[in-house]
Order: C-alpha cells, then sequence, then structure tokens
C-alpha cells in the first residue's frame, strides 16, 4: 500500500502526505512503518533503523510523534493533528477533563509536571512524580493514556554517548505539550468545530488516501 522505507526523510514525506503513519501494524493493513520498512532495518547493528529515525523525523518539522494509535506510537503531520486532538479530546481542554471528574490524580500529577517543565525527560518526569520502585506505580499506562488524548506529545529523543560522542541506545523520549512545542494557536481552528466533524474530515482524507481501506477499519484506526 505504500512505498518502501529506507530512510527519516521517507517516514517525513509519507507523514506529510497522508497525515497520519503509525510506527507498528494498525487496523488498516498495509498502513504502517512496519509494514514497509526492510526488516534488515529494525534492529541493524551497522544501519539505522525506525527507532534510530524517530528523533530525526520529528526535528524535520511538521509533524507530530507519540502513541496515538491503540496505545501504539506513530506520526500524525500538523495539518492534521487538530481535528485529531479536537476529536479525541472531546472539547475538553485537560482542566475541563479533571474538573469533570474524567481524569485521575495521576494524570493530572503528570500533566501538570510536563505543562510546568517542558520538555522533559522520562527519568526526570517519573522522579518529579514520584514513580519508581519505592514509590508510585503504573507510569506507563498514565503517559500512554495523556498521548492518546492528545494532552502530551513526544518532543524529542536523548540519547546516551559513547567515548567518541557518538548517540547510541533506545532513545529517551523528552515529552511537552503540543500547546508548548506549538503554540496555543495549533487547536484554535479544529477548536470550533464539533469533535464528530473533525472525526468525518479525518475519515474523508484516508479514504481518499486508501482507496482499498474500509470505512470501520479507518473508525477503528481514528478512536
Amino acid at each position: 500500500m505504500l512505498p518502501e522505507i529506507q530512510c527519516a526523510r521517507d517516514i517525513w514525506l509519507l507523514v506529510r502526505q497522508y497525515g497520519f503513519l503509525p510506527l507498528f501494524r494498525s487496523r488498516i493493513p498495509g498502513f504502517s512503518i512496519e509494514d514497509c520498512t526492510p526488516p534488515r532495518l529494525w534492529f541493524s547493528d551497522t544501519e539505522p533503523g525506525p527507532w534510530e529515525w524517530k528523533g530525526p523525523v520529528i526535528r524535520m518539522g511538521g509533524c507530530v510523534y507519540g502513541k496515538f494509535f491503540s496505545g501504539k506510537a506513530g506520526y500524525i503531520s500538523l495539518e492534521w493533528f487538530p481535528d485529531f486532538a479536537n476529536f479525541r479530546r472531546d472539547g475538553y481542554d485537560f482542566d475541563a477533563r479533571w474538573d469533570d471528574g474524567l481524569a485521575s490524580m495521576k494524570d493530572r500529577q503528570v500533566y501538570e509536571a510536563v505543562a510546568d517543565s517542558a520538555p522533559i525527560l522520562t527519568g526526570d518526569l517519573k522522579r518529579r512524580c514520584g514513580y519508581g520502585p519505592q514509590g508510585n506505580k503504573g507510569f506507563e499506562g498514565v503517559i500512554t493514556r495523556l498521548q492518546m488524548q492528545t494532552y502530551v506529545v513526544v518532543d524529542d529523543f536523548a540519547y546516551a554517548k559513547d567515548k567518541l560522542g557518538r548517540p547510541y541506545g533506545w532513545g529517551i523520549a523528552e515529552y511537552s505539550t503540543p500547546e508548548q512545542r506549538f503554540g496555543d494557536h495549533l487547536l484554535e481552528e479544529a477548536y470550533r468545530r464539533a469533535p464528530g466533524d473533525s472525526l468525518r474530515r479525518m475519515v474523508t482524507h484516508l479514504q481518499s488516501m486508501l482507496p482499498d481501506a474500509e470505512e470501520e477499519q479507518i473508525l477503528k484506526f481514528l478512536k
């Protein structure tokens, strides 16, 4: 369904073209980075692959990265992220969600720590919120939920470096809110629409880009 992916720029171009691109296999067959990247590049000792490309794709600009699709990671273009956020937030900014009893204390604690200190590395965020062997549990569930609701996004990745200054390892996520990373204006226009209207716009767009995908598959992908 998609052309073969060989480098970070290939991913960036596909995100800009399609608007949405999950890292792993999705509800839409053939529509993911996993489906379209040669297996040798996923865990190569000699060539960079999708794990190493995440930071560079983010830094190219014009897209957002986070755990948006069934709790798994992927990219959304800045053109379509406002409608995606409008739909996922269902008309609530985080404070309104908290006021209506729709967010837990742990969610609020992590969200406010990100909002106060963005961009903030995973380890610093955990320490600030008291997560650890003798402290709070369930950090991954909280940070994934906040990304699924689009209140938190991955700002970039930081890497450990060897003695020669070369980065290595998986990369440590640092988090921000989309408003802090891109400005409050990003979501203003989409917020004028009903969340259901944003969903319909996204479905129509993906149907035009992925004519072989069924509407039910697209709806499950976006929800």
